[in-house]
């Protein structure tokens, strides 16, 4: 498919002006490898270099799509009918990406070759069927029976029965409540929304006004054949034991059901107003709420049950941007094509492209880089959020990884960016180390208690939220992680801070962490493979020697588990089945992260990363580009995952930019 916008709404980005298609890299300075290799690799840089040079937005940002899972463009057409803005053109381009991504046994995935997800299947089909599609035709039946086979909608996600609720197709009496009365629990008292993490606080705050107000807005046709008996749609469960924690939430879920039968009503209006003024004040200025596409819907139906009209200026701007999430393409047939993006990645793309740009060889004053340095430089967020009810005496000084989200800075994309403004050789260098300042500041101070990272807030640990019945809909809470605390250390032995108490508890840390396999789990990218391509190369640029046993236990993991064709690859699946481990398709990121760590290890001349290098070269296409249909990131671990279209990109031209080149930093060795 050829693309006709991308999910800003505007048209594909120009090339950048100056030395797009004539740039020649810096000639390799690292010791020659074997000759058909090095050739290899200098001519898949050089090709991978212009490609991505050709990508850049004349603003001087990089934004690849985004792509999930068809459950956005489902719930994106339900919002419209819901809200009675949908049109015919909208509804059938959409309704032509969720059929193309039904798999041949009627079934969707929420990514690529995974199994049929049963939450994304209801949807999908409940989309269709509003776009017009007979339940009789083939696709929809087949659809229709692997749901009932599957436990049908009773077995469902809550967020999907929510969605169901809406048009009447299932009772709210049989959702789990979350009333609107939770603004008020004090923010040291748990289950306060600040013990959600941000993706899922700024979800739950709207849902909480529409648990509260139940509204029904009944659907054009009845949805019997979802359920494995439509006389009993949703059997009574058992009771866990009271005992249990699941027991107690049941209990307490009860109790709740009976609260908003008989709520205290001037208790429950102040709720609802304060729930409201809390959702509008973090309304982003481009119309959208943290520059994510789930916060924004809920939000816009909340504020329109509120009794906010469609023209009124906050729904008005919310619709709009919600706009700006939508890719459109032109199908095999000529007809349009529209998918959905969870969120946008400009600040996050645009940093590892100039970091694989620089570390390919690329002048550091070229004027790619300059103009974006000057872009993620507009982009630092100077004014304090969400995170600031942790960490109130901290200055701003963050990053986002939106295009507009300046209430939820987050501390990997801040490293990232630092790392990638260190290696620009900017006209203005004090403007540059003025913001690296502020940053390093910001991001040191988010450190979460145990010396780590995570990715959004600090210390925002608690066990609780996860267990609630409302929240099945994947990871609801943001504590420290491996990859983000490996940047947040890297960024540290960039600053020349390695010596730094802070710096030195993190790679405590970091160590105490690593698996028993020597890998380290994935968080925020497909798993071990991506941990262990994160943490390695921050280790040894923060000073630990390549002789260092969790290195070396590192190094034997990621040779143990290459692909014979010299790649790696693991997929989705090991979040949950320990046997996927390592193991996948090869992809061109995956495969890059592999050889990060390992040149970092100092391997450059092993058979392992000879191979791998070779695998990026020969995979790689015409124009430069690599093909990925596998899903490398990782939104929720295992429920909800990211193809990152630029990914396939900027980390293949990073690693072989660092074969090529050598490491970018070389801080003094630590002791031990």
């Amino acid at each position: 498919m050829t693309a006709t916008t991308d999910g800003t709404g505007a048209p594909p980005p120009r090339a950048a002006e100056a030395g797009t298609s004539t740039t020649v890299l810096r000639n390799p300075t690292a010791p020659p490898g074997p000759p058909k290799i090095q050739e290899a690799a200098v001519r898949a840089a050089a090709r991978a270099a212009e490609h991505l040079l050709a990508r850049q937005d004349e603003q001087g940002w990089w934004k690849g799509d985004l792509e999930t899972n068809v459950t956005m463009d489902a719930e994106d057409l339900l919002l419209r009918r819901f809200l009675g803005v949908d049109d015919e053109r909208t509804t059938a381009a959409a309704a032509r990406w969720i059929r193309a991504q039904q798999r041949p046994d009627g079934t969707w995935a929420t990514f690529h070759g995974g199994p049929g997800e049963l939450s994304a299947c209801i949807e999908a089909y409940v989309a269709l069927r509003l776009a017009g599609d007979d339940p009789t035709e083939p696709h929809m039946a087949a659809a229709a029976a692997w749901i009932r086979e599957h436990g049908g909608i009773a077995a469902s996600r809550v967020f999907t029965r929510i969605w169901l609720a809406l048009f009447g197709w299932w009772r709210w009496e049989d959702l789990p409540e979350l009333p609107p009365e939770i603004m008020y629990l004090p923010k040291w008292f748990p289950l306060n929304i600040y013990d959600f993490g941000q993706w899922a606080r700024q979800t739950i705050v709207p849902l909480t006004v529409v648990s509260a107000l139940r509204p029904v807005r009944p659907g054009p046709f009845a949805l019997d054949e979802l359920h494995t008996d439509p006389g009993r749609p949703n059997p009574p469960r058992p009771l866990a034991p009271a005992a249990s924690w699941d027991g107690l939430f049941q209990r307490l879920d009860k109790a709740l059901h009976v609260y908003h039968r008989l709520p205290l009503a001037p208790l429950r209006r102040a709720a609802l107003n304060t729930a409201a003024r809390w959702i509008v004040e973090r309304q982003e200025n481009d119309g959208c709420w943290g520059g994510i596409q789930p916060p924004a819907v809920y939000s816009v139906i909340a504020l329109h049950l509120l009794g906010y009209d469609l023209d009124h200026p906050v729904l008005r701007e919310g619709l709009a941007s919600l706009d700006r999430f939508a890719v459109w393409h032109t199908g095999a047939d000529g007809e349009p094509v529209r998918m959905i993006e969870a969120c946008q990645s400009p600040v996050w793309d645009t940093c590892l492209a100039v970091t694989a740009l620089a570390d390919a060889g690329l002048p550091a004053d070229h004027p790619a880089l300059v103009r974006a340095a000057d872009w993620m430089l507009d982009e630092q967020i100077t004014r304090p959020g969400d995170w600031t009810v942790r960490r109130p005496h901290l200055e701003p000084g963050g990053w986002a990884f939106e295009f507009h989200n300046d209430t939820y800075p987050d501390i990997d994309d801040t490293a990232e960016v630092v790392l990638a403004l260190k290696r620009v050789h900017h006209p203005d260098p004090a403007r540059v180390e003025a913001a690296v300042r502020r940053a390093a500041r910001w991001a040191v101070g988010m450190r979460s208690r145990n010396g780590a990272w995570g990715a959004f807030d600090a210390d925002n640990t608690s066990t609780l939220p996860n267990r609630l019945p409302f929240c099945d809909f994947g990871e609801v809470v943001d504590p420290p992680s491996a990859d983000v605390t490996a940047h947040v250390v890297e960024m540290l032995a960039f600053l020349g801070k390695q010596h730094d108490p802070r710096a030195r508890r993190g790679i405590e840390w970091l160590l105490a962490e690593q698996e028993d396999s020597g890998a380290w789990f994935g968080r925020w990218g497909v798993n071990y493979v991506y941990g262990t391509g994160s943490v390695v190369p921050a280790l040894t640029a923060a000073g630990l020697p390549a002789s260092h046993p969790a290195v070396r236990r590192a190094v034997a993991w990621l040779t143990s588990v290459q692909n014979p064709d010299g790649g790696w690859g693991e997929d989705l699946r090991s979040y949950r089945d320990p046997a996927w481990i390592g193991r996948g398709a090869s992809t061109a990121s995956q495969t890059a992260w592999a050889l990060m760590a390992l040149l970092a290890a100092g391997e450059r001349e092993s058979e392992a990363v000879q191979r791998g290098v070779l695998f990026l070269a020969e995979t790689q296409g015409e124009d430069g580009a690599w093909d990925e249909p596998y899903f490398t990131g990782t939104g929720f671990p295992w429920d909800f995952s990211i193809n990152y279209h630029l990914y396939r990109q900027v980390f293949p031209l990073t690693a072989l930019g660092r074969y090529l080149h050598g490491e970018p930093s070389a801080a003094p060795r630590l002791e031990g």
